[in-house]
């Protein structure tokens, strides 16, 4: 008997299944400047009407929240992680997301799975007015076993030169203002899995994996709503390390960042890790975002303008002078 690629156990006709279910839901994500006539190795996009473009870029995966998703079954939320943690990222320079590619690795494909996963990112880039224009999934025995999958992501976006957000403009006396977020987005999930073994028991009257697989808070609209009415001096984007290594990353030196976490607004879910957990206070807010999915700073008469315009924004600080980029008061 020959030896195939399939006895080699990469099964191309699942590769092709899975196309054919993506194919054209990936389609309606695309634009005028989607340029779909011009080649097949490499994806085309159009850019037009700006003056002096900056183009933004992200990259990022899901991480150990895979490992929910993937021993329950749960794969549409995934997609919508791995482009929310790419397009949250340049949201925070002011950069419209454009154009989104992922990357898909398995043990063994089934296409069923794969196209759960994607098309929860087709809805993430339908609701980020952004195109998903390409992509690869990458079959490879040996490296991962059958039911493993990791997924990664990779998010262009584009901003005017003289309106990048870069932290630089922030001074005394600027508010800081939290965007909550929808759980634990797509970080800390080791030290989560760690502390809730099982994904089955209940928490709040449901499935404890339904809680932790809430998909990761998209915050283009609110972004772009506060873009469009004022100047916003700096955002960060809550990922791993949590508040306590973010928000340094905009401070300006000679500021900091000075937070009142009494004010911060902790889903119980968080509560209950940190107490079953027995995890100091101050390592929950290194290692989470502890409820603010994004932080925005303005100058102080805009606090209550951004507080208006988007949901459930409430004010956690303001910027001091200090040595020392952050404090949690």
């Amino acid at each position: 008997m020959s030896n195939t690629y399939k006895s080699a156990g990469v099964d191309k006709e699942e590769g092709y299944k899975t196309v054919d279910k993506i194919k054209s839901a990936v389609a309606e994500t695309h634009n005028k400047n989607v340029l779909n006539n011009l080649g097949s190795f490499g994806a085309f996009y159009e850019i037009g009407g700006y003056k002096n473009p900056v183009l933004v870029s992200g990259t990022d995966g899901v991480g150990t929240k895979l490992k929910i998703a993937l021993d329950t079954k749960n794969y549409d939320s995934i997609g919508i992680d791995c482009f929310a943690m790419c397009a949250n990222d340049i949201l925070c320079h002011g950069a419209k997301p454009l154009f989104f590619l992922d990357y898909l690795a398995c043990g063994k494909l089934e296409s069923e799975v794969a196209a759960a996963i994607v098309m929860g990112m087709v809805k993430a880039c339908k609701d980020n007015q952004c195109a998903l224009i390409g992509g690869e999934t990458a079959e490879m025995p040996g490296m991962y076993q059958p039911g493993d999958y990791d997924v990664a992501g990779f998010c262009v976006g584009i901003v005017e030169k003289d309106e990048v957000i870069d932290g630089s403009k922030i001074k005394k006396g600027d508010k800081i203002i939290a965007l909550p977020s929808s759980g634990f987005h797509s970080n800390g999930f080791s030290l989560v899995r760690k502390i809730f073994p099982d994904f089955h028991e209940e928490f709040q009257g449901k499935p404890i994996y339904e809680t932790l697989l809430v998909p990761t808070k998209l915050y283009y609209n609110d972004v772009f709503k506060l873009l469009s009415n004022m100047s916003v001096s700096g955002i960060a984007h809550i990922t791993g390390g949590g508040l306590i290594e973010n928000v340094p990353r905009i401070i300006p030196n000679g500021l900091c960042a000075s937070i009142d976490i009494s004010t911060i607004k902790v889903p119980a879910i968080m509560q209950e890790i940190e107490k079953r957990g027995n995890i100091e206070h101050l390592e929950m807010f290194g290692t989470f975002n502890m409820g603010v999915g994004m932080v925005v700073v303005v100058d102080e008469s805009l606090a209550s303008k951004v507080i208006e315009l988007v949901d459930d924004a409430y004010g956690i600080g303001i910027i001091t002078e200090n040595t020392e980029k952050i404090s949690l008061i």
